[in-house]
């Protein structure tokens, strides 16, 4: 089968100097609120019946090869549709209600506010195989704060969804940022995936770090760099 190869070199210099002199776009694309203001699943949206999805994990079970009428497994349809209530519970939450109750009293406090370690669980979309691990979050405030647990709870709100860790870690970002408006978000999420631990590869223990910055987090390298030293300093 023939193959077509394309240079990486420009054709000639007037292409290389076009080339240099662009600018490039660095900032990172923006996500339609839409998908982090509210709540994903709308009242009117029309779904499944809950026999219907019992019925489909029945029909999952029967195609691994169990017997569905044996003990162990005669309720266990029903058992799975209560874990989806609860694992996806983060699609009729909406994130902007959890943050937007704020605080004023804040004594002119105008560093950032940094709260670590949120463990997290979510679901590979991909495999609908879990991921687990720990986001660290902080924003700087102008004038207002907001309660501390919100962080936590729009974390999970997000996580309690079908994601990928990318763009979980870009929607946490970017509600803060839209409804807050602060003057820089940082996020950074570390998280071992079980659809690549325990199925395909199968490395046990391999992390993986993403991380969105907005405002003075993502123009100022410094503040990037203090924000990543007190994530990563020992814990007392």
């Amino acid at each position: 089968m023939d193959a077509l190869i394309k240079s990486l070199r420009p054709a000639n210099t007037s292409e290389l100097k076009a080339t240099e002199t662009k600018p490039l776009d660095v900032r990172p694309a923006e996500l339609d609120p839409s998908e982090f203001l509210a709540a994903a699943v709308r009242p009117d949206q029309p779904r499944p019946s809950r026999s219907e999805a019992e019925a489909a994990v029945q029909t999952l079970l029967s195609y691994i090869g169990e017997d569905t009428g044996r003990e162990g497994l005669l309720d266990t349809p029903r058992r799975v549709v209560e874990a989806f209530d609860e694992l996806y519970q983060g699609y009729h939450q909406c994130p902007a209600e959890v943050l937007d109750r704020t605080f004023g009293e804040t004594a002119g406090y105008d560093d950032f506010v940094l709260v670590r370690d949120i463990e997290f669980t979510s679901q590979c979309e991909h495999h609908m195989m879990p991921f687990y691990g720990r986001a660290h979050i902080a924003y700087t405030p102008v004038e207002r704060v907001v309660g501390l647990s919100k962080l936590a709870r729009l974390t999970d709100i997000f996580a309690r969804r079908l994601q990928t860790q990318e763009h979980l870690t870009a929607q946490i970002a970017a509600a803060i940022d839209e409804v807050l408006k602060p003057r820089g978000v940082a996020v950074l999420i570390e998280a071992e995936h079980t659809c690549m631990s325990v199925r395909g590869v199968a490395k046990h223990g391999a992390m993986t770090f993403t991380s969105r910055y907005t405002g003075m987090f993502r123009d100022n390298p410094a503040e990037q760099a203090r924000f990543m030293s007190l994530v990563r300093s020992p814990q007392r």
